[in-house]
């Protein structure tokens, strides 16, 4: 048997990667490091219906995840960028300074 749960916020981290166009500009393996690094700075908070967290989260709630996401975010491209500098690797996009 296999159920259905994710959690919410790898749900939030993928909408902000879409949102800022990380999806499109940056290389699967990076953007997968990335996430990897970003939700382990996280709480998991697991979902079974998406739309479940609509009626339960208010609007406050959702926002401070986000901050909390975008914080991490931060935080996992400062890491992989000096992490790829030391290893005289080339780094996410000029772009996304």
């Amino acid at each position: 048997m296999q159920l259905d749960i994710r959690n919410y916020y790898e749900v939030l981290l993928m909408e902000i990667l879409s949102d800022e166009g990380l999806l499109e500009e940056l290389p699967e393996n990076y953007l997968a490091d990335l996430a990897c690094i970003t939700l382990n700075q996280l709480p998991v908070r697991y979902i079974h219906h998406l739309v479940d967290t609509y009626f339960y989260d208010d609007i406050g709630e959702q926002e401070q995840m986000r901050r909390e996401i975008y914080s991490a975010l931060e935080k996992s491209r400062a890491f992989l960028k000096s992490k790829l500098a030391k290893d005289g690797k080339t780094t996410e996009s000029s772009s996304m300074s």
